[in-house]
């Protein structure tokens, strides 16, 4: 039975102290271990689903765009143009700057299959790193550091680790570093001001009771709390910061990664928030969409992403941070009558710092001239190629670790390049040649491909983004196939298929008529 499957019954106690939450569940060692790394990567996780469509626009589908969303649509001579397909808000001057330098990649359309379009099931899933299908009890984050340190956290800080595995700036830990006996990410407010907690005996207790095994989990957690107390103390003390940062709450939690990571602070992860991305109604202002609260939002990210990356290159550590943000879904194609728009499918995803690939990773969606009510982007990517392709190239991680870990579906991208990254054989995902005919159909049509030999599997998708049929899951050998596609017992409308291989995906519209 694999890891991640052990303790789905466990029940988790949440303990608030001194601003930081500890998780009392029963201890379990994990198994093998990996490479240990002075890398860091910084998750900022964008709360309310961002409208990808107008964060990167696709100047190639623009008129249709126009149609679709007139009341929300930026004015194509205020966008900042990235290439020749694609273009940024114009509040996110900050992030184009970074583009251009070749500090940012962009993965299109990154989403999972099923979307599901609830706020709340949503990240779950992201932070897990699980199926639409699957509930897991741990974070994908915290799998990975199980993975490392099995006795977490039983004898933590050491002489190896005397730092916070992870920090969360904020009052709580995060729920993607959740591992199977405990969360490894510890919360941080403001590490200028960390007093140490009280500890006390255990008195006459009996220790191996359940009561007194959970009690001493429990004092373990405040010693432990104290130690890391001062190790970040002492980080803040030593570190500094040179750039300057707006005066936003996510730029000074920036700040504070940045000031800790420069203090010598050996944690690997750090993740940060910034809400407000539910934008409904309100998103951009009447007669001005190029202002409201989207843009504002853009810019608040923008500005921080830019500020730190300036910070970690003028302090020296920037070939060391890896950043990457990610929402719950990307809003749907339709904006709605209220200036905004609805829960849809995937988004855009940005990975920024020194070592990144720089550039976009596929291509963008083509937009049906008729598009139902609620269709959101269909995906292109899925997200835990996203993290998998870090855990690879960031930090070491065997791919047949990365498919247990996350799935067994996983597609490297190449988002990680420079640096000593090796990249004599660089893997992208292109898209993969295929068309299908007929199209429009009325119940079959068949898609044409050319494999290059080895493991495809084909999928029909909705355009709420739930996989619908899959057609195809098996090795094919090299050369050119067709695949008959029967949707007779599926009501006619917009569909898309995708396929993908190992090192490559394409996703393309299908059209079922009467």
């Amino acid at each position: 039975m694999k890891r991640r499957h052990f303790l789905k019954s466990a029940i988790t106690l949440p303990l608030v102290i001194n601003g930081m939450k500890i998780s009392t569940i029963s201890a379990f060692n994990s198994f093998n271990t990996l490479n240990d790394s002075d890398r860091v990567l910084v998750l900022i996780q964008l709360n309310g689903g961002n409208d990808g469509l107008n964060s990167v626009i696709p100047l190639n589908q623009y008129d249709k765009l126009a149609n679709l969303r007139s009341n929300v649509i930026i004015p194509e001579n205020l966008i900042i143009p990235i290439g020749d397909n694609n273009a940024f808000h114009p509040s996110m001057q900050g992030m184009a700057n970074l583009f251009t330098n070749g500090k940012m990649n962009i993965v299109q359309d990154v989403g999972y299959p099923n979307q599901n379009r609830s706020h709340f099931r949503s990240i779950d899933i992201w932070n897990s790193g699980s199926s639409a299908n699957d509930f897991e009890t741990t974070g994908w984050v915290g799998r990975y550091l199980d993975s490392i340190h099995a006795d977490y956290p039983n004898g933590y800080p050491n002489s190896d680790c005397p730092d916070p595995l992870a920090i969360n700036i904020g009052y709580a830990v995060h729920e993607t570093c959740q591992g199977i006996s405990s969360n490894f990410s510890t919360a941080l407010v403001d590490p200028d001001n960390l007093s140490n907690i009280i500890e006390s005996e255990p008195g006459s207790i009996d220790l191996n009771t359940c009561y007194g095994s959970e009690l001493d989990f429990v004092r373990q957690s405040i010693s432990q709390n104290n130690a890391y107390s001062g190790s970040v103390s002492t980080a803040s003390n030593l570190g500094n910061n040179l750039a300057n940062y707006p005066d936003e709450d996510l730029a000074q939690q920036l700040k504070i990664v940045a000031r800790l990571i420069s203090g010598g602070l050996q944690t690997s992860i750090y993740t940060v928030n910034i809400g407000g991305f539910d934008t409904h109604a309100g998103q951009v202002s009447n007669g001005n969409p190029e202002n409201g609260v989207h843009a504002n939002l853009l810019q608040t990210l923008s500005d921080a992403i830019a500020a730190f990356q300036s910070d970690l290159e003028q302090l020296g550590v920037d070939q060391r941070v890896l950043g990457m943000t990610y929402s719950e879904f990307g809003r749907q194609i339709k904006s709605n009558n209220s200036l905004g728009t609805d829960h849809g499918t995937a988004a855009p995803l940005f990975v920024f710092g020194s070592c990144v690939n720089a550039g976009i990773v596929g291509n963008n969606y083509e937009i049906p001239d008729v598009v139902p009510d609620q269709a959101g982007v269909p995906m292109q990517h899925d997200f835990r190629s996203v993290y998998g392709s870090i855990l690879m190239d960031w930090f070491d991680v065997e791919e047949s670790q990365v498919q247990d870990l996350l799935f067994p579906e996983f597609q490297h991208i190449n988002i990680v390049q420079a640096c000593t990254v090796d990249t004599d054989n660089p893997k992208l995902i292109t898209p993969i040649q295929s068309y299908n005919f007929p199209n429009p159909f009325k119940n079959w049509t068949t898609i044409h491909f050319t494999s290059t030999g080895g493991w495809y599997k084909i999928s029909i998708f909705d355009t709420l983004g739930h996989e619908i049929k899959v057609v195809s899951n098996q090795n094919f050998p090299s050369g050119d196939h067709q695949i008959k596609v029967d949707l007779s017992a599926f009501p006619s409308g917009m569909y898309h298929y995708r396929i993908i291989s190992r090192d490559a995906q394409e996703t393309k519209n299908l059209q079922k008529i009467n």
